[in-house]
């Protein structure tokens, strides 16, 4: 059900994107995290134990309680320095990303914020998010990924993960590696059904730019419920991609221009698009539409006589 009144979000994150600029990559679907209380950041599993493997006799009770309790605090302090460096920029984002990995090597979130602030190319940005993968792998261990599926965004320690890994996804997109792209994004949707990244929306583009109908109607499915006008225009897109100009298709047509009647005259260049993207739209209206059609208007023009479609 759709909610009352009008709802406000970050444009970027229905339409996440990566980008190169001067000063790194911008990844859009990035949303910083909350500066965590202490209960908060401790972590899902113990960390490993750092004391000395090849002098057990040192390994005492209180030694391994001391190296827990300093490796808390310096995970702790390196999540303090993320939440400051997602606030600042350019070289001084830099430079707290690399205090917090000093302090704490599997801090996935830092790797995201050094692709941000110092990636120059792509494949540079790609390298810096992988190694953020695995950070976010070895900080949360096997066990969390066995236990959290279904829940693993409800599950604190789990997004710093999450978020390198849909940069990463991004990423490989942008480089041409679709498949691999998808498969990362297919794995983080099976991790969190509820898709509180909203992940569904590049989905489906993705999955429908490659021609995976199948996929993609289980996409929609699995998120029957939503009501987002621009997902909804997607699902049109995609019944007229798959059947042509079908009574369903034209029903999910119907659909999306009752939500947002702007949307059409946007794709279809009948109104011009400002110079610059809004930073929030409201769904249902013009912003919505000048973000939808920016994001997806290639896409829709792959699809032979889907514009002249839409205005019909």
């Amino acid at each position: 059900m759709r909610p009352l009144g009008p709802v406000v979000v970050a444009a970027t994150v229905l339409l996440a994107d990566v980008r190169l600029t001067g000063h790194g990559l911008t990844m859009t679907n990035s949303s910083p995290p909350r500066r965590a209380s202490a209960k908060q950041t401790r972590p899902v599993l113990a960390p490993a134990d750092t004391v000395s493997t090849h002098r057990p006799q040192l390994a005492t009770g209180g030694a391994r309680r001391r190296a827990s309790a300093q490796q808390r605090q310096q995970r702790q302090q390196a999540e303090d320095l993320v939440c400051d460096a997602w606030e600042a920029s350019g070289e001084r984002r830099a430079v707290l990303a690399r205090e917090a990995l000093a302090l704490w090597p599997d801090c996935a979130d830092a790797y995201v914020l050094l692709a941000q602030a110092t990636a120059s190319t792509l494949e540079q940005a790609r390298d810096l998010l992988e190694q953020g993968v695995a950070a976010g792998e070895r900080a949360l261990g096997p066990g969390t990924f066995a236990d959290g599926v279904g829940d693993f965004w409800m599950i604190f320690e789990t997004r710093p993960y999450m978020r390198a890994r849909a940069a990463l996804a991004a990423t490989l997109w942008r480089l041409g590696r679709r498949e691999e792209a998808i498969d990362h994004q297919r794995d983080l949707l099976a991790l969190n059904p509820r898709d509180n990244q909203g992940l569904r929306f590049r989905q489906t583009h993705w999955l429908l730019q490659l021609g995976e109908y199948d996929e993609l109607d289980a996409l929609f499915a699995a998120h029957v419920d939503e009501s987002a006008p621009g997902f909804i225009f997607t699902k049109a897109l995609a019944a007229f991609a798959r059947r042509g100009d079908t009574p369903a298709a034209r029903a999910v047509r119907q659909q999306a221009r009752e939500l947002n009647p702007h949307i059409p005259d946007y794709l279809t260049g009948r109104k011009a698009p400002p110079e610059r993207r809004p930073a929030y739209i409201v769904f249902g209206e013009e912003t919505e539409a000048i973000d939808y059609a920016a994001g997806t208007g290639g896409l829709w023009a792959s699809v032979p006589g889907a514009l002249g479609w839409v205005k019909s």
